[in-house]
């Protein structure tokens, strides 16, 4: 096993990726009870939703794992979720079950742009101070998440955003979390992260302020409502309507999981000479996850960002990623625990993580304005428009433009020309 996974290359145990599996999928847990109340606003029953959410999460993270030896998580995507429900069901009145068959054949035309390696090419040929860009502004995107869920930060109709109301109970202990996560990290206690969310968890419970679980084991909720849907109605998906909506899956859940490769990649050390390896088979996996979710019955899966928490305990293998895909096996048996994993737990992890993850930015080259502009505005972007594929657009469309300028095209890949095109007609009718 330990050979499979290359421990001794990556320099790391049993124990640290343990750690790093648990605290990734305590992370990222939210999701079993986001996922199903987010789709349910659109017809689904909730009860089918929470049994896909988790087996999707499983087949993803043990693909992953497996294939590609990555400490990463997947689950169904938090952006695409809402996407499906509010825009594509409500918004354009497209049925769920259409719907679901669009995320179906999204899922199946990313398994043939992985085989035949286009994906991976894309990633490649990304420019090295661009990757750095994207790693740190999704620790940016990551640390927003977290003072949000926290309280910290709050919406205002006046400055768009304003801190947060510091005397509620909630947000301090959302504080409390944070700065004893801080004193355990600083002083170089491995897993600080993980034994911050336990004691947040304890207080909570102590306070009141989280609900002890009144049982642990729960019923298995049935998929037959939703399993298998996509199958009975491939031939309603060709309309300009649904095409346009498969293109949108195509183009966010594309660059949500390279964003998140890379972030993460770069974190955990594994990327080599400004590449990933084995990003043919992580992309296989991440979009066989995709075609899996659908069959199931959940919105489009992507590789979570959140898995950086783990690599910050330790997380180097994808030994890291089958601990995960074992959390949420077990999680569909013990359901009631899940609600104290609230967002007040997780949120001081997401801070610290992304305050690591930030640190990426100091490889960019910050004495040369035509990287800087660039990168500046995919670090910035990711956070102020809530998604890290537009970070990313903007950065591959101002880039090329750059270079461009300086009569340095040459220095460009042509694939960054064409997405630079094809960014700009996205915006264009978006």
């Amino acid at each position: 096993m330990k050979t499979f996974f290359q421990f001794a290359e990556r320099g790391t145990t049993y124990r640290k990726e343990t750690l790093a599996g648990i605290t990734t999928f305590l992370s990222m847990a939210y999701i079993l009870i986001v996922n199903p109340i987010i789709l349910s606003q659109a017809g689904m029953d909730k009860g089918a939703l929470f049994t896909a959410t988790a087996l999707s999460a499983i087949v993803g993270s043990l693909l992953i794992g497996v294939l590609a030896n990555f400490p990463i998580g997947i689950a169904p995507s938090m952006g695409l979720n809402s996407f499906f429900t509010f825009s594509v069901c409500i918004g354009m009145g497209v049925p769920w079950e259409i719907a679901l068959t669009g995320v179906f054949v999204a899922g199946i035309i990313f398994m043939i742009l992985s085989v035949m390696k286009i994906r991976e090419k894309i990633i490649n040929v990304i420019p090295q101070d661009l990757k750095y860009a994207i790693a740190g502004g999704i620790g940016f995107f990551v640390a927003f998440i977290g003072f949000k869920n926290a309280g910290l930060v709050v919406a205002n109709p006046e400055t768009f955003v304003s801190i947060g109301n510091l005397s509620s109970s909630n947000t301090l202990l959302a504080v409390f979390g944070f700065v004893i996560t801080l004193m355990m990290l600083v002083r170089g206690i491995r897993g600080g992260i993980f034994y911050g969310m336990v004691a947040t968890t304890v207080l909570g419970m102590i306070t009141g302020k989280i609900e002890v679980p009144h049982s642990i084991i729960g019923k298995v909720p049935s998929l037959d409502p939703t399993f298998g849907v996509v199958f009975t109605h491939l031939g309603d998906i060709f309309t300009l309507e649904v095409l346009a909506v498969i293109f949108t899956f195509l183009f966010v859940a594309f660059f949500d999981t390279a964003g998140a490769l890379i972030a993460v990649a770069s974190q955990a050390g594994i990327m080599k000479d400004n590449k990933i390896p084995n990003t043919g088979r992580a992309l296989l996996a991440d979009s066989a996850s995709g075609v899996a979710g659908a069959i199931f019955g959940t919105s489009t899966t992507a590789s979570f960002v959140e898995s950086s928490a783990g690599v910050a305990v330790g997380g180097r293998t994808g030994f890291t990623s089958i601990v995960i895909a074992f959390c949420f096996s077990i999680a569909l048996f013990f359901s009631p625990i899940l609600s104290v994993i609230t967002p007040e737990v997780t949120a001081p992890a997401l801070i610290i993580v992304g305050a690591l993850m930030a640190t990426e930015v100091r490889h960019i080259n910050w004495s040369r304005l035509e990287i800087v502009i660039p990168t500046f505005v995919t670090i910035i972007m990711m956070p102020l428009t809530f998604s890290v594929a537009t970070g990313i657009a903007l950065g591959f469309v101002l880039y090329p433009l750059a270079m461009i300028s300086l009569k340095k095209w040459k220095d460009v890949h042509p694939i960054m020309y064409i997405l630079c095109a094809l960014f700009i007609v996205y915006f264009a009718f978006s």
